[in-house]
């Protein structure tokens, strides 16, 4: 069963597939399904804030800035 993505999630994915042309030419790509949960986890721990992130979220959150090419 193919599970859609809503229309912000999906456009998220077209930025960071354009981000990655440029920025991740040696780095494969990220399938549809690893993205999704890449950008809900970097969407959940945003929300948190600076001051709400302890240091390992707030290590993670780097991790997944990085590779989403949010930083």
């Amino acid at each position: 069963m193919v599970r859609l993505m809503d229309q912000a999630t999906h456009a998220r994915y077209l930025d960071y597939r354009e981000r990655h042309a440029y920025f991740g030419k040696t780095k494969p790509i990220l399938a549809a399904a690893d993205f999704e949960a890449a950008d809900r986890e970097h969407r959940e721990l945003e929300a948190k804030g600076e001051d709400g992130r302890d240091d390992e979220e707030e290590a993670r959150y780097a991790e997944l800035s990085a590779l989403l090419y949010r930083d």
